[in-house]
């Protein structure tokens, strides 16, 4: 089966978890025995042209880039939000030389089918019908309106509330539109494919976890730093910041009176002067920075921390703790699609001292944190195994072509 996948962003380095999931999906289906072309913007945020992959990838999935500067500008926001019904977030993506790159690509190659990754690419979808009369997918990383709406409903800030419920509406009607110009979905959780359902997507369903590649993982439960904390993440990504900020007001002072030496990793891309600053207001805060390798900062602390309170779809990098042997606490949110048993593969918790507590109660034993990471790696490799979960999609898509 031949498949071309179009991305918003460069999924080389994996270091977030929507490129991970792009990363793992196209050399998934190759692996499964699917001839994948990949298609992707290049933006100031991941950059990258073919040479930028790695020749495991490149002999496997067929790659080419169009660089689209996607930074934000204030007149190009403001004549957005004036003059516009679309979300500005959606429209810096749409770029005339990647419409023509796809154009080139359908008339010069046959595809039995096009995936696309994710709503902000809505807009190229006028130029895939005029070229592709095949079936046309969307995996869906998240609802990315209900994203929106959560940030909105979290913020202090009246005029954000205001512009984040504005956005929320339109990436819906995007969605919406989205929904009814694609003939299949690829839901990353159920409770996503339920949400998408009820906005009117009459095609077919399946739902697919991120998945994440299993071979090359190896658990070292023994060397780690301990007591301590840590969490992983895009820092120019609201829900993160929201979410650090939440854990750090909230539950880091009560888990240092009881654990006193403990410390607190950060680590991750792009964050901003101001919220470095913010968050090493706080004692035993240790901002890491953007890492060379999550695995190996990963496998070198000990209790993982996912305190998402806005967002949706699944977190990718849980999925990577897991299999990597962490022991982890998460918001309900952070939890979702991943269905470990609470108390023995995760800790989950909603409120300050319940989250609070779970942390200690691991910091307290290194024998109960080893013990939760062993019984999170069992189950993540049994749940997530790309090469598995990836062979299951393409059968999906083989199915569907067929009749």
């Amino acid at each position: 089966m031949n498949i071309l996948i179009l991305a918003n962003k460069v999924p080389y380095p994996p270091n977030d978890g929507g490129a991970m999931a792009t990363y793992n999906m196209a050399i998934g289906l190759a692996n499964a025995g699917a001839k994948v072309s990949l298609l992707a913007i290049s933006t100031p945020k991941h950059p990258g042209t073919p040479l930028s992959f790695p020749k495991h990838f490149t002999d496997l999935v067929d790659v080419d880039t169009v660089y689209v500067d996607t930074k934000i500008s204030p007149f190009a926001a403001a004549f957005n939000l004036l003059f516009s019904l679309k979300p500005y977030n959606a429209v810096r993506f749409d770029n005339t030389a990647f419409h023509k790159l796809i154009e080139s690509k359908l008339s010069a190659q046959k595809f039995d089918l096009v995936q696309l990754e994710g709503a902000y690419l809505e807009a190229y979808i006028s130029t895939i019908r005029k070229h592709f009369g095949g079936l046309i997918s969307v995996r869906a990383h998240n609802v990315e309106w209900e994203l929106w709406q959560r940030a909105a409903a979290n913020q202090v800030n009246l005029l954000k509330r205001w512009y984040y419920s504005l956005l929320s509406r339109r990436i819906r009607n995007l969605e919406v539109r989205l929904l009814h110009q694609t003939d299949l979905l690829i839901p990353i959780t159920h409770r996503d494919e339920s949400h998408f359902l009820s906005m009117g997507f009459e095609g077919k369903t399946f739902t697919s976890p991120a998945g994440y590649d299993l071979e090359k993982v190896s658990v070292d439960d023994k060397t780690f730093d301990f007591p301590s904390v840590f969490h992983i993440g895009g820092l120019d990504w609201l829900p993160n910041q929201e979410g650090l900020l939440w854990f750090l007001s909230n539950c880091w002072e009560r888990i240092l009176a009881r654990i006193p030496h403990a410390k607190f990793y950060v680590a991750g891309r792009n964050a901003s002067k101001g919220f470095v600053e913010r968050i090493q207001r706080f004692n035993g805060v240790i901002f890491c920075g953007e890492v060379s390798s999550a695995s190996e900062y990963m496998r070198s602390k000990g209790v993982m921390v996912v305190p998402l309170l806005s967002g949706g779809g699944m977190r990718v990098k849980i999925v990577e703790g897991m299999a990597l042997g962490k022991a982890i606490v998460s918001t309900p949110l952070g939890a979702e699609g991943i269905d470990a048993t609470h108390g023995e593969q995760i800790a989950i918790a909603s409120t300050p001292d319940g989250f609070s507590d779970k942390v200690i109660e691991l910091l307290q034993s290194i024998d109960y944190t080893i013990e939760m990471g062993q019984k999170a790696s069992v189950y993540a490799k049994s749940a997530f195994d790309n090469n598995v979960l990836t062979k299951k999609l393409l059968e999906f898509y083989r199915t569907v072509s067929e009749k």
